[in-house]
């Protein structure tokens, strides 16, 4: 194999600094192979070639894990061929077995920063500074010139949805591939979307406060009122109305109070303590 600016050997001495140090610059995907497996022997020339076809975009380190077998238990290899991607120091997605080439690029698609990458940041740059006409032209000249982005129909969807342009936001997000859709922050996005179009077909927040202040019992105001503290960014707000909803009318919308506390958790994330808090009492409103 000839040799490569981009493919380096990697052994305990200068893993530091080609692995944990050189991710911080870009992409250090390590593949942890052994001369006696014939996968390895496989999947050794599809990376070669790709870290070549890259051109610096990523680094190859080629771990041997029988010469080191300290770094091979360190990362918990059990078995091989298996690559590990790092990026800032840190292993941040993997894949075990010979892949195919296609695979391995959709694999490395989605660490790599694409020229695209920038017209997102300075979409989402206008979108913060007020200038929601800048920032809905620049995501779509990104949209435009690299469609292959996932990241650019997500972005557009949430500057469509941030300019009220709702199907425009949802079609976008129709556009991702299944595995894209399957991410935390797309259901997140998508429950947004929701809760914004209930908003913006409801009557203003303090109409529907007035209704539920002279009949606590009105569950489409109080419905409707927690899409507008959603679309607000007052979420334990909301949350409290659809608490207060599943507890009087659990029937509502087709159980709308359960899957509207749902959607929020995905929005708030697993780790928000307002997830853990809620869905307690969720649990003990139901039983």
């Amino acid at each position: 194999m000839a040799e490569s600016p981009y493919i380096f050997n990697v052994t305990e001495d200068n893993f530091q600094e080609i692995v944990i140090e050189g991710s911080h610059q870009r992409p250090v995907l390590v593949d942890f192979w052994a001369s006696w497996c014939n996968p390895c022997q496989m999947l050794m020339p599809v990376l070669a070639k790709l870290a070549d076809a890259y051109q610096g975009k990523f680094i190859l380190a080629k771990l041997d894990t029988e010469a080191q077998q300290n770094l091979a238990a360190q990362y918990a290899i059990r078995s091989i061929p298996a690559c590990k991607l790092f990026r800032n120091g840190a292993v941040v997605d993997e894949f075990m077995g010979a892949l195919p080439e296609p695979q391995v690029r959709a694999f490395l698609d989605k660490h790599i920063p694409r020229e695209s990458d920038a017209w997102i940041d300075q979409a989402m740059v206008f979108m913060q500074g007020g200038d929601r006409e800048a920032a809905v032209a620049q995501i779509a000249e990104a949209r435009r010139k690299d469609p292959t982005n996932p990241r650019v129909h997500t972005a557009y969807a949430e500057i469509q949805m941030a300019a009220g342009n709702l199907d425009e936001a949802a079609a976008a997000l129709d556009a991702l591939p299944p595995d894209e859709l399957a991410k935390p922050e797309a259901g997140a996005l998508r429950g947004r979307i929701a809760f914004a179009r209930i908003a913006q077909e409801a009557p203003p927040a303090t109409e529907l406060e007035k209704v539920l202040e002279d009949d606590p019992k009105n569950s489409e105001a109080r419905y409707r009122l927690a899409a507008h503290r959603v679309s607000e960014g007052r979420y334990e707000e909301a949350l409290e109305l659809l608490l207060t909803l599943l507890r009087q009318d659990r029937g509502y919308g087709d159980d709308a109070a359960r899957k509207g506390m749902l959607m929020i958790f995905d929005m708030l994330g697993a780790d928000d303590p307002r997830v853990s808090r809620y869905r307690s009492r969720m649990f003990n409103a139901l039983h």
